[in-house]
């Protein structure tokens, strides 16, 4: 299993951005896709963005395309989430998680089996 430490959150106000970092290690991170999940209070887990275990392909939730961008870096076993024009609404804790390898890739948090703690983001003026 590969463990997963996530960085990065914190208050920012609308309109502002923030990078989320999730760094692996225990495990062969090329081997896996990797998603940024969330978590509002009262809410369930939703799939932020999934990227291929090579990096070519990605997947966004409706709710962030065309404001976050999802990336990651092998030889850094790192993945990373790039958050622009923030709203209030995408206030919650965001989780990083290691799936299968496959693709068209798993959309659903069940599926995933490794996960980071989270860090919290808070959109706020």
């Amino acid at each position: 299993q590969v463990r997963l430490v996530e960085s990065g959150g914190g208050l920012v106000q609308p309109g502002g951005s923030l990078r989320l970092s999730c760094a692996a290690s225990g495990g062969t991170f090329s081997y896996y896709n990797m998603g940024w999940f969330r978590q509002a209070p009262g809410k369930e887990h939703e799939l932020v963005a999934v990227i291929s275990w090579g990096g070519g392909r990605t997947v966004y939730a409706d709710s962030v395309k065309d404001r976050f961008t999802i990336s990651r870096d092998n030889a850094k076993n790192t993945v990373y989430l790039q958050m622009n024009s923030l709203k209030p609404e995408d206030t919650a804790v965001y989780y990083c998680a290691a799936g299968p390898g496959m693709w068209p890739a798993k959309t659903a948090s069940k599926d995933y089996g490794s996960w980071g703690q989270g860090t919290q983001a808070t959109v706020s003026s």
